[in-house]
């Protein structure tokens, strides 16, 4: 339609077609209209889904702790309060394996079973446990 004034519903339709402007142009308009409200809605709910699995991702990779208790089951962290479990948990996805594959201890030990420092690994592990059972101690006299 290249007027600027929209006609009538019951005029004739200005594309020349011969039919009233209902029955032709006004219906094209209409789909093009819905079709843009379907689209625009669904980029509303795919950016909402989006920013709510980055906030989730982003939430777990805040906390420093991608390898947790369940995966690292040979190291027992049962009388540790949470912030010393996660204090412990912290500094072992932080401390590197040093033989060179370059994942953290906790990932390496719960990955790699056939790592040649596996056991050292362990034992760093439950250093770093033993560590924070020391400042529960401390901090209770």
């Amino acid at each position: 339609m290249s007027g600027s004034a929209r006609p009538k519903l019951s005029q004739p339709c200005p594309c020349g077609s011969g039919k009233k402007y209902r029955d032709c142009c006004a219906l094209k308009q209409d789909r093009r209209r819905r079709a843009g409200r379907r689209a625009r809605k669904a980029a509303v709910w795919l950016g909402a889904v989006a920013a709510a699995v980055l906030i989730v991702y982003g939430v777990s990779e805040l906390s420093g702790v991608a390898y947790d208790e369940t995966d690292i089951a040979v190291v027992d962290f049962a009388d540790l309060s949470r912030s010393q479990k996660r204090a412990a948990l912290r500094a072992a996805n932080e401390a590197r394996c040093p033989c060179g594959c370059k994942m953290n201890v906790a990932q390496c030990m719960s990955i790699d079973s056939t790592c040649p420092l596996r056991t050292e690994n362990i034992d760093k592990i439950r250093t770093m446990v033993a560590e924070q059972r020391q400042t529960a101690d401390e901090s209770s006299r």
